[in-house]
């Protein structure tokens, strides 16, 4: 396949790469990975995403603050973020969004942090990556609230749905508000089995691949760490799930990536 793929959400400064974490990128470029966006979760990881991007080639960086770690969120670590994400290799404000499963952070915190990292990302033009799980009604709100706004003020809102995992009805409104829908190697897990209706309904133009490495690796995989490189094994799932075949999958989420996030 002549196509790179484009891996749209991974944690490389994780401890998990500590060992291996160069020849894990070599290894993601060796079967065709062209690309890795290396995703921010709070400020720490942020910094070292971007350090990531600036030592390796294809490498980019998006910062911003976990739900998880809503909590922390204060003027102090607005004011880092916003400096962070004036580097030239950030192409992405993120990770945010709602984790109403875990609820390590109170719902308010999250809701607020959430909103100022929408609105970093219209100050900055940069597209803004969405964790949503178990918050589906209140996100849906949120983002038809900024999507309103963004259009007031003229501006325009570009956003990924990371692992998305919702059903049909919410998968039409994110793709109604003009966002895209990232999948990962959950989409072949038997669990996901149900799901395949819904995979096979997002349009060409709004899929994206993405890994989320270390965590959720292909079934083959399972109880391993997962890395770039099983980027291959999600869109082989993926063209056996949507009937496609995968050259074309990898073209469409590959131009889709290079046109929501700017890349080469």
């Amino acid at each position: 396949m002549n196509v790179p793929l484009i891996d749209t959400h991974a944690h490389l400064d994780v401890s998990a790469f500590d060992e291996d974490r160069t020849e894990a990128i070599s290894r993601a470029s060796e079967v065709g990975v062209g690309s890795i966006i290396t995703v921010g979760t709070d400020l720490e990881s942020s910094r070292k995403a971007i350090e990531l991007s600036e030592r390796h080639l294809g490498v980019h960086a998006a910062v911003g603050i976990h739900p998880h770690d809503a909590a922390m969120i204060d003027e102090t670590n607005i004011a880092a973020v916003s400096e962070l994400a004036r580097h030239p290799a950030v192409v992405a404000i993120g990770e945010t969004g709602l984790d109403y499963y875990r609820d390590y952070s109170p719902k308010e915190s999250q809701i607020k942090g959430l909103k100022w990292h929408l609105a970093l990302a219209s100050e900055m033009d940069l597209p803004v990556i969405i964790h949503c799980r178990q918050a589906e009604e209140e996100m849906l709100g949120l983002l038809r609230s900024w999507v309103s706004d963004c259009q007031d003020k003229g501006r325009e809102c570009r956003a990924v749905i990371h692992c998305f995992n919702g059903d049909a009805t919410a998968a039409r409104e994110y793709l109604d508000m003009g966002f895209y829908l990232a999948l990962g190697a959950y989409v072949g897990y038997p669990s996901s089995a149900g799901m395949h209706d819904v995979f096979r309904s997002i349009p060409g133009n709004k899929l994206l691949l993405e890994t989320d490495c270390p965590f959720l690796p292909p079934q083959t995989y399972r109880g391993k760490r997962n890395e770039p490189a099983y980027l291959p094994l999600t869109l082989q799932a993926l063209t056996e799930i949507r009937q496609e075949l995968d050259e074309d999958i990898a073209a469409a989420t590959t131009q889709n990536a290079q046109r929501l996030f700017r890349l080469p």
